[in-house]
């Protein structure tokens, strides 16, 4: 994978919308902007609890899963980047060629893969249907969240330049279908465990998994409800 340029960079205000509280409505940036430790300066995040901090500075979503969403669920031309909330969008970087711990320079920035997104029951509400966020969970096209290793000023304009791959990586496709797909396997779990630049969040559900040999309530997170 060579150098990716955005296709654009997105930031949003938190607004109350379908019955919850988002800032899933972003808008395009249009020049330089600075990247902080805790996103891009101006992004707003709706719940602490599950978005945004050091581990999920930004949100990058590939464009070209884009037709495969409005082909599934029959949606209209609002289902495009940045409808999935994301603040990077590309073309030529997916689940496949992207991996936990992946540093790339950005401008001035430099960041780092951290984890898959979570999909939410946000997303059912906002495409209508109670299983778009199933279906993005069991097909692994979750995109991804980065950390921000050094803060700085960023743009549309700055590729994104791979900088640092771990020596035994592994693909936010592959840690979807370990940690969603088969989630009480000790051996994908311990597998999971090895990548030391995971999130602190997922790191403590692996541990917590293999403790109890049992796996976190989804419901909530998937489907709005108990």
């Amino acid at each position: 994978m060579g150098n990716i340029q955005p296709i654009a960079i997105y930031r949003g205000k938190v607004s109350e919308e379908l019955g919850f509280r988002t800032a899933m409505n972003k808008q395009p940036i249009f020049g330089p902007i600075f990247l902080r430790e805790n996103g891009l300066e101006g992004d707003e995040v709706a719940e602490l609890k599950f978005h945004g901090g050091p581990d999920r500075a930004l949100l990058h979503y590939p464009s070209e899963h884009y037709p495969y969403w409005l082909a599934r669920f029959s949606l209209d031309e609002t289902c495009r980047a940045p409808s999935m909330g994301e603040n990077i969008s590309t073309i030529g970087m997916t689940e496949e060629n992207v991996f936990i711990g992946d540093r790339y320079q950005w401008g001035e920035a430099i960041i780092e893969v951290s984890q898959p997104r979570s999909p939410c029951y946000k997303l059912n509400r906002r495409w209508g249907t109670d299983s778009f966020s199933v279906t993005m969970q069991e097909l692994s096209l979750c995109g991804w969240l980065y950390r921000v290793i050094s803060p700085g000023q960023v743009s549309a304009e700055d590729a994104l330049i791979l900088i640092e791959r771990q020596a035994s990586p592994i693909s936010v496709k592959d840690l979807c279908r370990l940690y969603f797909g088969d989630p009480l396997n000790r051996e994908g779990l311990r597998a999971i465990l090895a990548q030391t630049k995971l999130s602190e969040s997922w790191t403590q559900k692996v541990i917590q998994r293999l403790e109890t040999r049992q796996v976190e309530n989804w419901n909530f997170r998937l489907l709005g409800r108990p």
